[in-house]
């Protein structure tokens, strides 16, 4: 069994989706899909969206909740974490070694945490 998609919910599709769209502007994700409640982006192994809840109540972060993006380079961590809080992203952890992993923690617009890391170990 592998993990095939993750979707993170928004308040703001329009605003979450110029959000992702500029983050993953330099990596293998690319936008493949969008409608008025899902914009969908994805690479050979994994698809990533943000949506406005189904329900139409409000999208709201998760306690304990994070989506791990493995990349490929402490080089790009860097880049991502920093690109993150330029877009308007909050740090929720500087980028350094944590055992195996270069790691960095960052929330988005609609707080939902990420994590950034790759494995050196």
């Amino acid at each position: 069994m592998k993990q095939s998609y993750t979707v993170v919910g928004t308040n703001n599709l329009a605003n979450a989706t110029k959000y992702y769209d500029a983050l993953f502007q330099e990596t293998e994700f690319k936008r493949v899909i969008a409608d008025e409640r899902m914009t969908y982006w994805g690479c050979d192994w994994m698809m990533f969206a943000v949506a406005s809840p189904y329900n139409k109540e409000a999208a709201t972060n998760g306690n304990g909740t994070m989506i791990g993006l493995n990349l490929n380079s402490t080089e790009e961590v860097d880049n991502l974490y920093q690109k993150a809080i330029a877009l308007g992203g909050s740090c929720e952890g500087e980028p350094k070694l944590k055992g195996p992993y270069y790691s960095a923690y960052v929330r988005d617009l609609d707080k939902n945490k990420l994590c950034l890391f790759f494995q050196v170990a």
